[in-house]
């Protein structure tokens, strides 16, 4: 019998134990359903000292979103306003699919600026969350990434310490990027081309490069200078830049010449019985002549 109540009391006390330990362990697991997110992903490459923005050209946009248990995402109406801080992080967290790091694991993982440099990210960098939403209209990078390891950041969006009190929110994180000088701005490729963008903006060719030289020695300066010539005179064009620039080459600088917005300006040319409209790198747009207007599906042999 004092066997059987002993066995009893161990089998009592253990579960005692193990009742005042599950609030402990349940509180270890809990997730949050509530997520910081940015509405939109960042417009690439990004420069020092220039205003980071989403894939639109428009200011970054933190939202609150609930997450259902059937994995359904609806934004969430917060209460009150909450404070939120802009912060860096390195490219490789979080690891894998792991989303549900703890808070301690993410401030370990903040990276802070160079000794003597400035903070990495200067502007917005606090903002306040109301109705759901916070803006960033002004935040820029002051260093660039290459003096990490993996050459890469990430931006992230965490609820500032000391406002809020209530079920953790989980922070919002970019996608990996490099943050570039501003220097390397200067050379930068456009996507696409203006027509008075210099010459050398055009894929393969260099700025200050043997093509680049070549072609401004024959005054052709601009992307529209470059068009004009590739539309009128395609063979001149092709021996100014010679045999150092490959079939595939010129292929390539032509293709992104074309992608150049022309803009609606028009030109007119005028002959005795007849009117021509050019665009801005002479291609034909429609012509009159003897008084019937034909456009330019109608005139294939004028634009080359």
């Amino acid at each position: 019998v004092n066997e059987e109540v002993e066995r009893g009391l161990r089998q009592y006390y253990k579960f005692q134990s193990l009742t005042r330990s599950l609030p402990l362990c349940f509180q270890a697991l809990e997730s949050s359903s509530l997520k910081l997110t940015f509405s939109e992903e960042l417009s690439l490459p990004i420069f020092t000292g220039r205003k980071i923005t989403d894939i639109e050209n428009n200011p970054l946009q933190i939202v609150v979103v609930e997450t259902r248990s059937s994995g359904r995402i609806t934004p969430a109406n917060l209460s009150q306003p909450i404070k939120i801080l802009m912060v860096v992080l390195d490219w490789d967290f979080p690891s894998g699919d792991h989303d549900d790091w703890s808070q301690e694991e993410f401030e370990s993982n903040i990276v802070k600026e160079r000794i003597g440099k400035q903070p990495l990210l200067t502007g917005d960098v606090n903002v306040t969350i109301r109705n759901g939403v916070a803006p960033v209209e002004d935040i820029e990078f002051t260093d660039n990434s290459s003096w990490i390891r993996s050459r890469k950041f990430k931006i992230s969006a965490k609820v500032a310490q000391g406002n809020y009190h209530g079920v953790r929110i989980c922070e919002a994180i970019t996608e990996a990027f490099v943050v570039k000088d501003h220097r390397g701005e200067l050379y930068k490729k456009h996507h696409p081309q203006m027509l008075e963008d210099e010459v050398w903006r055009l894929e393969k060719i260099g700025r200050s490069g043997t093509f680049y030289k070549k072609l401004t020695a024959s005054g052709i300066k601009t992307v529209q200078d470059f068009l004009k010539m590739s539309i009128v005179e395609p063979q001149k064009l092709r021996r100014i830049l010679g045999t150092g620039m490959s079939e595939k080459m010129w292929e390539a600088t032509i293709k992104h010449a074309r992608t150049c917005i022309m803009g609606n300006k028009l030109y007119i040319f005028r002959g005795p019985n007849s009117i021509i409209f050019l665009n801005p790198i002479c291609q034909v747009v429609r012509a009159t002549i003897n008084g019937q207007t034909f456009l330019t599906r109608d005139l294939p042999n004028l634009n080359g």
